[in-house]
Formats: structure tokens, C-alpha cells, sequence
């Protein structure tokens, strides 16, 4: 059934089943909002502790982390870990939570700046926000099970074999050193980048599970509101737990099986035969080199900036029953997930370990090795895998579910319809819910790679951040420099971007599809057994073409372990302004997919040539007037506009 045993089958209804009671039993204890939006702000240190774990970890979380790893070797670790100098901030702001008594943090915008209209907005900004959230989680979520339950090659349907030989030629192309390709097998290498043909199919249908799953993520979160949002989190947090460790054993012992090796000591000898040296590079591979040092920078300093104006921390702490337990619950969860995380790194460099040139695409890398390490045990662990897979995305699904129904219920419709009844609001917000998750799904169906969508999170809360920042330490902060910031910042880095490429001809554009100048990298390396195969390999294709007098250069020589070599990598020409870069259509022509980037189009427009930078570089500096611009507009329109009634903004602070 669906590719799987009828055991796993059987473990992942009995999971939904469970979370469905829990959500039927929690319905019937709603008597109020207080109820449904904080399930009556009763909750103690255990149930805290297991929500802020589960709401902060989706399915995207284990899966991102192998994403990270395999396009960037250890550098991809420590990018995630990078959120650990956060933990001091959940300390702090966890208690103002508690302590504002507020029911969403859009209140807070009415509270400090005298406007339900900001509030409103807020509500607006970060239900798109959730629904970004929840389509990362489905996304990754979908990748990973169907990546379990995949086809043998010999099942394909025709047009699917055509997909998976291109998928193959494009991954000899990328193996073999740039020095060795001719220039029409160069431009089939840039040509087969950009159809980013799929090398993995699978007998589940992404759509209806993403749909599946939707509709009981909604049942249970719309019947018992946070209460049962909040008990199914705790026992999906555990689920979560086994999601980290269960891989762990099983490729451990696999890659000492495999290499003959002998406790770590194994390990680290399989990693150095089977990983180039290019893989422990601290700020990874030039191959992959999506992160620098600089852009890192800038990114933790956003990333620590957006942290606290996430509406569900309010919604978590302010559940809880006292202050000290909003604060020891929140950030003993937060914890729990960056030692979780930890975890997924050591597991995510195992597998890369094991399957390095067996999976292409490290979106489907996790579900490769379900099926590979736990399908061969029985015993229904790849239907647990995939239960806990489940668990990740619906702990984090329901949270950002009920988050968002209490911001539009209380900040956006409430103040339209101020006089209706208590279960009026409740029937509203679940109402509110259906479409959130639905929202989430549609999101999902519309990106194809997990990484993206992580960037477009890292980045989403920023137009919201120097209001509340700004607002909170700042007394001269005004409501029109606050409106300012916020309009300003919604206009031009999301609802222009979002709009501009649906104009006619826009995708098209040829300047718009500009891409950096072809870069090679090269770099000196001691030859691990990995890369002497590699070498064996382009000796045995080279040898090959020159035999049709098709070989480029001169023969390359083999290589030994331990000799140092030189290689040449040729950088991906990606483009500069389109967030999911370019893509061919119909007439095979290139066009932009995704956002546009439009402070870059005007840094570019200005003289400044980005296509001579890195890529990295053009990104850290989108990140950079992306977190100036909205601080510099508060602080400038709050300069030129009278200051805010000063009994109010007494009783306030």
C-alpha cells in the first residue's frame, strides 16, 4: 500500500487517531477566547516546555539541517546552530510576554501606538508570515515521505525515465572537473541547471498527502484551540526526540559495516575516505559556497532582530501559568531544540557519509535513508519515522494555526464586529484556522526547493521589527513613524515584489536576467580514496571522447591517497535579482521565478555592477537594507512628527 508494508500503514493511523481524541476531548473544556486562543493560561513547566520544543521544530528542521550539510560539508552544522546566541533573548523577552497580559501581540501595537489599525496590519503581516511556516513544514514534510516510499527506475513511466536520465547526465556534468569540459558541455551543464531535472519519483502523491494532512492538522487545532494544540505538541515533542536519534544507530553501525571500521575512530576514517576535503571547510565547499562569513553576519543579526515580534511566542508564554513559568518553559524548549539540532548535524553528516553520489538532491537525502536503513528492520519503524516526520510539522501546524486565528479574530475582525458573543469569536477563529493551513498547503505547491522558503523566513519579519523594537525602548518612537515602517517596508520588500513579476513581459526581461559572471575557483587538496575515484572516473570519460576525437585538454593524471592535487570548480551563474532564480519555459526562454529582488534591481540600476560579486555578497547586501531601511524610516518620520500623548505612553512603560 503506497510503496510501504502494511505495519508502517498501521502505525501512522493509530498516531492520527490519537491526535484527533486528544483534539475531540479538549473541545469540550472551551468556555471563552482566553480558552481557545491560551487554553485559559493554566499550562505548568512540562506542558511549556514540550510546546515552545514543538512549535519551534518542524519537519523542516531535520530535513533542512541534511539540505544544509550536503550542499555545504560542516558548514552547514554550525549555519543552524548559529540561532543558539538567540537563547539569551528568549530569556528575557519570554517574561514581557507573561507579563503584558495581552491576548495577542497585536494588542501590543494598540497598547504602545494608540492604533487597532496597526494592529490590524500586524495581524495581516504575520498570518502570511504562519502560512510561509506551515508550507515550509509541509514541504519538507512531502519531499522526505515521498522520498521513502520511491520508485524503482524500472517502474518509471516514460516520461519519468526521460526526467531521471537527464537528472544523471546533469550529475556527471557537475562530478567532472570544469578543465575537462568542452564548451558545449558547459553551456548542457548551465542548460540542465536550470530544468533541474528530478531524480527521485515516488508512488505517494505529494498534493493529496500535503491535503491529507492539512485536514487533520485542521480537525483537531479547530475543535481544541491552544489546549489541544499544546498536548498534542507534547506528544509530538517526543515523537520529535525519536525523529533525532532513531537514523542515528542504524547509519552509525551501517558506515562502520560498510568500511570496516572500529567505533569513532571508524567514523572519522569513513569520512575522510568518502568526503573531499572541501566538505570540512568552515565555510563550505566552492562548489556550494551559499554562505560566507560576512553573510553570516549579517544574517544572525536579522535572524536575532526578528526573533522576538513572532506572534506565537506571546502565544506560547502567555499561556503559561506564572511568569517564571513562562520563562523556564520557553527557553528550556528552546534549548531542547538546539541540542536537538546538534543531533540532526551529526546524523545529517552520516548520511552524507553514506549516500554521497548516490542521492542528488538532499531535499530527498532523509527519506532516502528511511527507506535504505529502517525499511530493511520492519518492525513498522518507517511508518514511526514517518509519524514522527508528521508530528514535527503538525506541532509546529496547529501553534501557528491557532496564532493566526487569534491575531485576525481579535486584531482584524473584532474590531468590525465589536458586540458578538464569546462563541461568535471561537466559531471565527476556527473558521480563520481551516483557511490558515489551507493558505500553508497552497504556499507549498508553489516552491519546489526547501531552501528557499528557509531564506524567505529568515528574512519575513523584519518589516515588523523595528515597531516593535523601536516602540518598546524608544519613547520617541510615534504611531506615524511606526505606520511609516511598517507600510513602508510591507510595499517595497513584499507586495511590489510579489506583484511586479506578474506584469507582462516582466519574467522575460533580459535584464532582469542578469546572473553573476562565471567564476572558477580553484583549490589545492590532499587526495582522499573519494577523490581518486572521482579522478579514475574522468580519466575512464576522457579517454572515452578521445576515441570519438571529442576529449578537451590533455588526459588527467590518476592520483594516489594523499597527494595533493588541484581542482577547479565552476560557480553556478545564479541570478541576481529572482529569488528561485531562472527557469526555461515553453519557448525556451529564460524567465524569472519567485520574488524580485527590487533593491538590488535599484543598487544595480545605480551603477554598481552586481554581477561582477559573489553571490553571497549580492545577498548580504539585500539583507542589509533590508534590516536598515525600516529602522531608518521610524526613526526619521518619528523625528519629524509630534510625539505620542505623553499620559499614554506613561501608563504604558
Amino acid at each position: 500500500m503506497l510503496g510501504l508494508p502494511l505495519v508502517d500503514v498501521v502505525t501512522i493511523i493509530v498516531y492520527f487517531i490519537f491526535v484527533i481524541l486528544i483534539g475531540i476531548w479538549a473541545s469540550r473544556r472551551i468556555q471563552n477566547q482566553e480558552d481557545y486562543f491560551l487554553g485559559g493560561r493554566r499550562f505548568g513547566k512540562f506542558v511549556q516546555t514540550f510546546a515552545a520544543f514543538g512549535q519551534g521544530t518542524s519537519a523542516e528542521s531535520a530535513v533542512g539541517m541534511v539540505v544544509l550539510v550536503a550542499r555545504n560539508g560542516v558548514a552547514g552544522v554550525w549555519t543552524n546552530l548559529t540561532s543558539v546566541f538567540g537563547l539569551p533573548i528568549y530569556w528575557i523577552t519570554s517574561v514581557w510576554y507573561r507579563r503584558m497580559r495581552l491576548l495577542t501581540l497585536g494588542d501590543f501595537f494598540e497598547e504602545r501606538f494608540d492604533s487597532k489599525g496597526l494592529a490590524a496590519l500586524y495581524a495581516l503581516i504575520s498570518s502570511v508570515f504562519f502560512m510561509i511556516v506551515v508550507g515550509l513544514g509541509f514541504t519538507a514534510m512531502t519531499k522526505t515521505i515521498t522520498a521513502i516510499a520511491a520508485k524503482p527506475v524500472e517502474q518509471l513511466s516514460s516520461e519519468e525515465k526521460k526526467e531521471y536520465q537527464l537528472a544523471l547526465e546533469l550529475e556527471r556534468l557537475e562530478e567532472t572537473d570544469i578543465a575537462l569540459l568542452s564548451a558545449n558541455q558547459l553551456d548542457r551543464l548551465e542548460q540542465l541547471r536550470i530544468q533541474n531535472p528530478r531524480k527521485e519519483f515516488s508512488f505517494i502523491n505529494q498534493s493529496l498527502l500535503m491535503w491529507g494532512v492539512a485536514l487533520i492538522v485542521i480537525f483537531y487545532a479547530a475543535l481544541g484551540g491552544l489546549e489541544a494544540a499544546f498536548l498534542t505538541d507534547t506528544l509530538q515533542g517526543i515523537f520529535i526526540l525519536i525523529l533525532s536519534l532513531l537514523l542515528f544507530p542504524f547509519a552509525y553501525f551501517k558506515i562502520l559495516d560498510n568500511f570496516n571500521g572500529s567505533g569513532l575512530a571508524g567514523i572519522i576514517d569513513a569520512a575522510k575516505s568518502q568526503l573531499p576535503e572541501a566538505a570540512f571547510e568552515i565555510w563550505g565547499s566552492p562548489a556550494m559556497i551559499d554562505f560566507t562569513w560576512y553573510y553570516m553576519l549579517a544574517l544572525l543579526i536579522m535572524n536575532q532582530i526578528n526573533v522576538a515580534i513572532q506572534a506565537n511566542q506571546l502565544t506560547a508564554c502567555g499561556s503559561a501559568k506564572d511568569e517564571y513559568t513562562a520563562r523556564f518553559g520557553f527557553t528550556t524548549g528552546i534549548f531542547m531544540k538546539r541540542a536537538t539540532t546538534l543531533l540532526w548535524g551529526i546524523s545529517a553528516l552520516l548520511l552524507v557519509i553514506l549516500y554521497t553520489g548516490t542521492v542528488k538532491d538532499p531535499d530527498y537525502l532523509w527519506g532516502h535513508a528511511c527507506r535504505d536503513l529502517l525499511g530493511s528492520v520492519g518492525f513498522g519503524l518507517v511508518g514511526l519515522m514517518i509519524a514522527c516526520l508528521m508530528a514535527a510539522l503538525m506541532s509546529t501546524a496547529d501553534m501557528m494555526m491557532i496564532t493566526t486565528s487569534s491575531l485576525l479574530t481579535h486584531n482584524f475582525f473584532r474590531p468590525f464586529f465589536p458586540n458578538l458573543s464569546e462563541r461568535t469569536y471561537i466559531y471565527t477563529g476556527r473558521i480563520i484556522g481551516f483557511f490558515v493551513v489551507i493558505g500553508g498547503v497552497l504556499i507549498a505547491s508553489q516552491f519546489d526547493n526547501v531552501f528557499q522558503m528557509m531564506k524567505i523566513i529568515w528574512e519575513f519579519n523584519i518589516v515588523m521589527a523595528a515597531s516593535f523594537w523601536l516602540g518598546l525602548k524608544w519613547r520617541r518612537a510615534t504611531k506615524a513613524g511606526a505606520w511609516a515602517s511598517m507600510g513602508s517596508a510591507l510595499i517595497f520588500f513584499v507586495i511590489l515584489q510579489a506583484m511586479i513579476p506578474l506584469l507582462p513581459g516582466v519574467k522575460t526581461h533580459s535584464y532582469l536576467a542578469k546572473t553573476i559572471e562565471p567564476i572558477t575557483v580553484e583549490r589545492v587538496y590532499r587526495a582522499r580514496h573519494i577523490d581518486v575515484e572521482e579522478r579514475q572516473k574522468e580519466v575512464e570519460r576522457w579517454e572515452q571522447l578521445d576515441e570519438i576525437g571529442k576529449a578537451n585538454g590533455d588526459r588527467p593524471n590518476y592520483l594516489e591517497v594523499g597527494e595533493k592535487f588541484s581542482k577547479k570548480y565552476n560557480m553556478p551563474q545564479k541570478s541576481i535579482f529572482w529569488a528561485q532564480g531562472l527557469k526555461l519555459n515553453e519557448q525556451g526562454r529564460l524567465r524569472g521565478s519567485g520574488m524580485l529582488s527590487l533593491e538590488l534591481v535599484i543598487v544595480d540600476w545605480l551603477g554598481f555592477d552586481l554581477s561582477k560579486n559573489p553571490y553571497a555578497l549580492n545577498e548580504t547586501i539585500r539583507i542589509i537594507i533590508r534590516t536598515l531601511v525600516p529602522f531608518l524610516v521610524l526613526i526619521l518620520v518619528s523625528y519629524l512628527t509630534r510625539p505620542d500623548d505623553k499620559t499614554r505612553l506613561d501608563r504604558f512603560f
